[in-house]
């Protein structure tokens, strides 16, 4: 049986190594770009091997996915994963910003067991246990209730013009943040259209899940984990009554993009 408050300690943990990293604590940055537009920061490698080392400890039996490491294509052999993000919302992290997290989930048979997000930054830290709740510094989390599409807030920088009837609240650079924030009832619908990876959304997914959100793809589709390529297109997380408005009004838009 998983120690659930030692990994919450180790997630923790994790956190608090990366924030000693953090420019916005006055520290030095060392970052460089691993792809152009794809940037990583020294705190990215540490904590990752941190994590690795850790919850490798804590539970030998499982594989591991994270965006830091190479893949392993065994951790396909395995009834359990690790799905980390070692810094998740990394351009908020080198500019000093509060945006920014460390993402862990326990995946068992494709499904997200558990999930934990260290914000320390924002002395923020979030978790969710499959089938028992899900929780932001101890306080039990209660979803978005919103019933009406028009008027749902949405983190987001700007809105396209048919997307105008929405409310643009605070987005952090964190995906996995902005998801959280409709799990704490901050914002009603938050909305992607891309291929995202695995290791951004397990955990956050998990925990608006058993906030009481509506979680999909941005087709509606159920999402699925420790896939041969561990993506899904678009994230679509809201409020359970506007869920199916929100997959409606994305729908031409998602069927172009995705092909």
């Amino acid at each position: 049986m998983i120690d659930a408050k030692r990994l919450e300690a180790i997630v923790r943990q994790a956190g608090e190594i990366a924030f000693g990293m953090w420019p916005g604590g006055g520290h030095a940055l060392e970052a460089w770009e691993k792809a152009p537009g794809n940037p990583v920061c020294a705190a990215d490698i540490e904590v990752d091997a941190f994590l690795k080392r850790e919850l490798g400890a804590l539970l030998p039996a499982a594989g591991w996915l994270s965006e830091e490491t190479a893949d392993d294509p065994s951790r396909l052999d395995k009834g359990l994963i690790w799905l980390v993000d070692p810094v998740d919302g990394t351009r908020d992290f080198i500019r000093g910003r509060t945006g920014w997290a460390v993402s862990v989930a326990l995946i068992s048979e494709r499904r997200p067991l558990m999930g934990f997000l260290a914000a320390p930054a924002r002395d923020e830290y979030w978790s969710g246990v499959s089938g028992q709740g899900a929780w932001r510094n101890g306080e039990e989390l209660q979803a978005s209730q919103r019933t009406e599409f028009a008027g749902s807030r949405v983190p987001a920088d700007s809105l396209p013009k048919e997307d105008r009837d929405l409310v643009m609240v605070d987005k952090p650079n964190s995906i996995a943040l902005r998801a959280a924030m409709v799990a704490s009832g901050e914002a009603d619908l938050l909305a992607t259209l891309r291929w995202g990876w695995e290791w951004d959304i397990g955990a956050a997914a998990l925990i608006a899940r058993e906030a009481g959100a509506a979680v999909t793809d941005a087709f509606g589709h159920p999402l699925n984990y420790n896939k041969r390529d561990p993506r899904a297109f678009g994230l679509l997380i809201s409020a359970p009554a506007i869920h199916d408005a929100a997959v409606t009004r994305l729908a031409d838009r998602a069927k172009a993009i995705a092909g």
